[in-house]
């Protein structure tokens, strides 16, 4: 299952007519993740945190301040990827 699916899935979203919108926001996400914050988005919790993340801009339109649970999880993700803990592999 790709990426799209999996966020529409999260959103309880079925049909295709915001395809092309929820793309554009994973395709945002994914470059803010890799160049800005150094963080794989090529791992399983990688992508989850992607999806949940992308989810989130959805639901709040990129508005207001990002939950604290997503923020923990991106700390954590960004220092287990500085000490090398998950591999692209």
């Amino acid at each position: 299952m790709d990426t799209l699916n999996i966020l529409k899935a999260n959103l309880g979203i079925s049909g295709t007519a915001r395809d092309t919108y929820l793309q554009s926001i994973i395709d945002s996400v994914t470059d803010e993740l890799t160049l800005e914050k150094g963080v794989s988005v090529s791992t399983p919790t990688g992508q989850m945190f992607l999806i949940d993340y992308a989810a989130w801009r959805f639901r709040n339109r990129g508005e207001g301040t990002i939950p604290r649970n997503l923020q923990y999880r991106l700390h954590n993700l960004m220092i287990n990827t500085r000490d090398g803990g998950e591999s692209d592999e």
